[in-house]
């Protein structure tokens, strides 16, 4: 009985590796790729240069960075030390996401795209689609955790011994498990892969949280959080396996349950029922740009929130970056040393410019949401009635607009609200959301772009978040790794002038503009010529 109910397991897990074979692979080489390059650049940028690490030390201590970042090892803060107090607990947020996605699109999504059903009519088991989403995600986490455990230890850095890189590597792999894991159960409990991810991703944000104000106020009390276990984890430290061990079990007993809860239910069922809706929509939802927006709701209220939690989060630092900057020789590069203008004022277009590259992805995933209700044979229903095809891109476009405009301001209000609650003379506010909003064309061409895909090659839309990770590179990274200018100018954000220190003048941000609105006419007209496609 249980051999039939995990029949053709192997199979179905090599032809989900067949599906994901571009995905997987952009997400390993993505990740590793920063994990591994990052000690690189501090050991090229310090060295042994103890001042430039006491100086960082004395703000890591901060509070506010321990919440950002976790507890590290301060009194000894070497360039091992930095890597993983720096790096491991943002790359295992990344990580986490990857496994919620991943496991998402393999189960629930699948389920209510029909495919699920189709597997079932062949002979195969029960069990066999979800426990092979599940061997997949086993057979990835593997993957990351050598490639990154190995590649920090072929750096050869003295201070990154052996059993610290495999402990580095095992604590991103056992978060991908665990979240993998979490998201598969989640699948069993919700009807829909919205409430599967929405839950996932919820998960992921209370577990960053809860570790953040326990690391704080009881150190103690982070147990109860898998992102807490990484941190306990004391990589390059005090190398303790026991919280890694600890989500791999945790892990595979999630496993269990998702398995368990998978044999007793319905396909297409769950154990939360959905929310029923009114019986006759509102005047709001009987036109495109409504429903779209009601839609996507739950997705731009968290981004909103997250915008103006990370403002605040960077803000909460400025107090002590005078003393963080000083000689600092990573500032030094990264930094555009103006006269008259304060330390504190030059590390602003920095901030400024993160928390922008991070506010870009929530407009550009709701312009993407158009193809994938394409995809899923959803638009047909709206076109056959008197919707053009112009109208309905256009209320996506409309909606992406509002998104990037509503996370932009978010995130300045956050900046500003928290650094001048730190800062004694306090932040002029115009010059913060004026700094924000030099970059809104930016945003905008990058809309553009998204929409030229959607219209031309609909089937590359994917290919918009390499352009965005192409700007994050060249943009934050590119005074360290010394990429030439011409490299910069290649993404919109490098044509942006960095306010406060830089006077933001008319022509850039009007051409930006000009550009902009041109990609988007353009997207629209080959929008409203091309045949729809489902795959």
């Amino acid at each position: 009985m249980a051999k039939n109910l995990f029949a053709k397991t192997v199979p179905l897990a090599l032809f989900i590796l067949r599906l994901d074979r571009i995905r997987i692979p952009l997400w390993l080489v993505g990740l590793s790729f920063f994990t591994i390059i990052m000690p690189v650049a501090f050991q090229n940028l310090y060295g042994d240069a103890k001042e430039d690490i006491a100086g960082m030390t004395e703000t890591m201590k901060n509070p506010a960075m321990t919440a950002m970042l976790g507890p590290g090892n301060l009194e000894n803060y070497t360039i091992g030390a930095m890597t993983a107090h720096q790096m491991l607990l943002m790359t295992a947020v990344i990580v986490g996401l990857m496994g919620i996605l991943l496991v998402a699109k393999h189960t629930r999504a699948d389920e209510e795209d029909g495919r699920l059903e189709m597997i079932r009519s062949l002979p195969s088991g029960k069990l066999s689609y979800l426990s092979a989403t599940l061997l997949v995600t086993i057979g990835t986490s593997v993957v990351l955790a050598l490639v990154n455990g190995i590649g920090l230890y072929a750096l050869g850095i003295e201070t990154m011994n052996l059993e610290g890189s495999l402990l580095y590597g095992a604590a991103l792999g056992a978060t991908l498990l665990f979240f993998g894991g979490m998201t598969a159960v989640f699948a069993q409990l919700s009807e829909s892969s919205r409430g599967t991810m929405g839950l996932s991703i919820a998960v992921l944000l209370i577990s960053y949280l809860v570790r953040g104000m326990t690391d704080v106020s009881n150190e103690a009390l982070s147990w109860i959080s898998p992102l807490g276990l990484v941190t306990k984890a004391e990589v390059y430290w005090n190398n303790n396996w026991g919280p890694i061990l600890l989500m791999v079990g945790a892990s595979f007993l999630l496993f269990i349950l998702a398995n368990v809860l998978n044999a007793v239910r319905d396909l297409e069922s769950g154990f939360i029922p959905a929310k029923p809706g009114r019986k006759y929509a509102s005047a709001f939802l009987q036109n495109p740009i409504g429903l779209s927006l009601r839609l996507q709701r739950t997705g731009i209220i968290s981004w909103a929130v997250g915008m103006y939690v990370l403002g605040a989060s960077y803000g909460s630092v400025l107090g002590d970056i005078e003393a963080f900057i000083g000689d600092n020789e990573l500032y030094s590069q990264i930094l555009v040393s103006v006269d008259g203008f304060s330390l504190m004022e030059q590390f602003l277009p920095m901030l400024v410019i993160v928390i922008t590259l991070i506010g870009v992805i929530p407009p550009i995933m709701a312009i993407n949401k158009v193809r994938a209700e394409e995809k899923k044979g959803r638009l047909e229903h709206l076109l056959s009635r008197a919707v053009s095809r112009m109208r309905l891109l256009g209320g996506y476009i409309t909606i992406s607009v509002m998104t990037g405009f509503v996370m932009s301001s978010l995130g300045a209000i956050g900046l500003w609200s928290a650094g001048t609650a730190v800062l004694e003379e306090g932040l002029s506010f115009r010059m913060i959301y004026g700094a924000f909003m030099s970059y809104f064309p930016a945003m905008l061409v990058m809309i553009g772009v998204s929409s030229l895909l959607i219209a031309y090659l609909p089937k590359l839309t994917s290919l918009i978040w390499v352009y965005v990770f192409y700007g994050f590179i060249v943009i934050y990274f590119g005074s360290i790794f010394q990429i030439p200018n011409w490299a910069a100018k290649l993404s919109p954000f490098g044509h942006v002038p960095q306010a406060p220190i830089e006077d933001v003048t008319f022509l850039p941000i009007f051409l930006l503009s000009v550009f902009a609105v041109l990609l988007l006419t353009i997207g629209l007209l080959g929008y409203k010529k091309r045949d729809m496609e489902y795959q």
